[in-house]
């Protein structure tokens, strides 16, 4: 089972009253937009450069999917993990935990493929060695 502590990137996010839906549990978009603001810490503790600069190649989220475990309510905090578990010849496979502090528990995990993509031609393109080394310095 999945801890914290198989993450060495993490963050705390608050829950606030206005993310619950209905069911008066946090919407699970609320989760995916926690996954996609940590994802960008640990493109910047890898050393990428995301300000898409002329001629920069940049992330772009390929795929993505969630399973939701435990639904959490506010107030609470959502502390999340995220890290590579896999990195292919053109994409990497990322993986974050989205564990509840007040109920001390995972509520959700999600994993997203991350593809290099030129934005100035507009295509996929080759995955940089920097990024590779960066994984790896973050994986070490």
């Amino acid at each position: 089972m999945l801890t914290i502590e198989d993450f060495n990137i993490t963050r705390r996010f608050p829950t606030h009253w206005g993310d619950m839906d209905k069911a008066q549990h946090i919407n699970n978009l609320v989760y995916l937009r926690w996954a996609e603001t940590i994802r960008v810490v640990y493109f910047d503790a890898m050393g990428m450069n995301t300000s898409f600069a002329p001629g920069d190649i940049g992330p772009i989220l390929a795929w993505q999917d969630a399973k939701y475990i435990f639904p959490m309510t506010h107030p609470d905090v959502a502390i999340l993990g995220v890290r590579t578990i896999e990195v292919m010849p053109d994409r990497f496979l990322m993986e974050t935990a989205v564990f509840s502090e007040k109920h001390e528990r995972i509520a959700a995990i999600t994993k997203q493929i991350i593809v290099p993509y030129d934005y100035d031609k507009l295509c996929k393109a080759p995955m940089p060695d920097s990024w590779v080394a960066g994984i790896n310095k973050l994986n070490a």
